[in-house]
C-alpha cells in the first residue's frame, strides 16, 4: 500500500472515530437541538468522504474493498455542495447505522504502522 493510500485510510478512520465519539450517548433530538454537534458531525463526514474519494484515485484496488465508499463520497458531496438541503435524519442514520461498519473496515485495511 502506498503512503498516500495509508494516509487517506488514516484520515477517514480518525474522522469516523471523532464523529462516533461526538454522538456517543446522544439521541436524534439531542443532535437536532445542538447546532455545534451537527456541524462537527457533518465536518467529520465530509473528511471521511473526501479521504475515501482521494483513496479511490491513488489506490483503486483498496478503495474497491470498501462497500460503502460510493455512498460516503456522495454524502460528502451533498454536505459540501448542497449544504442548504442537508437532511438531518439522513445524516443521523448514516452515523447510527453505517459509520461503525465503515470504521471497522477501515481499521482492517489500515496498516499497523503510523500513516
Amino acid at each position: 500500500m502506498s503512503p498516500d493510500a495509508a494516509k487517506y485510510l488514516w484520515d477517514a478512520q480518525q474522522a469516523a472515530e471523532r464523529a462516533l465519539r461526538f454522538v456517543q450517548g446522544k439521541t436524534f433530538d439531542d443532535y437536532l437541538a445542538d447546532e455545534l454537534l451537527r456541524s462537527a458531525v457533518e465536518r467529520q463526514l465530509e473528511i471521511v468522504g473526501e479521504a475515501l474519494s482521494q483513496l479511490r484515485k491513488v489506490d483503486p484496488a483498496t478503495a474497491s474493498t470498501i462497500p460503502d465508499l460510493p455512498q460516503a463520497v456522495a454524502l460528502r458531496n451533498v454536505l459540501i455542495h448542497a449544504y442548504a438541503t442537508v437532511n438531518d435524519r439522513l445524516v443521523w442514520g448514516v452515523v447510527e447505522q453505517h459509520l461503525r461498519p465503515l470504521l471497522d473496515r477501515l481499521m482492517v485495511l489500515l496498516p499497523t504502522s503510523d500513516a
